[in-house]
């Protein structure tokens, strides 16, 4: 379940970074302060049972790929074979770290 925060994270993440570039109302700009603040608040519910080094690896890299693809997949971004295959290793990279790692006691001190 921890994972999953991190997954949904990033997803928030995605989000707020291309509002932060295409925001142009009051309700975009509302809509990126919220993926920021959503965002941020999974992060940091996961940082309570999993290490913050590879939650923040794994954060940054599922944002970052998402951010990308967004770009080429709704905003018609360039599409080079280089670019979705250094994607390609960056997720290789998350989903790495991901296996290796394993959870960590929770503050009150159970399993997630």
């Amino acid at each position: 379940m921890k994972w999953g925060l991190v997954i949904l994270a990033a997803f928030f993440e995605v989000i707020w970074v291309v509002g932060l570039k295409h925001a142009d109302s009051a309700l975009t700009w509302t809509g990126t302060a919220i993926g920021i603040i959503v965002s941020f608040y999974l992060l940091m519910k996961a940082t309570n049972s999993l290490p913050v080094g590879t939650v923040y690896a794994v954060f940054t890299g599922l944002g970052t790929a998402g951010t990308v693809l967004c770009e080429i997949i709704l905003f018609h971004g360039e599409v080079k074979f280089a670019k979705l295959a250094l994607i390609g290793v960056l997720l290789i990279g998350v989903i790495g770290l991901k296996l290796v790692t394993q959870d960590q006691p929770d503050k009150e001190g159970s399993k997630a």
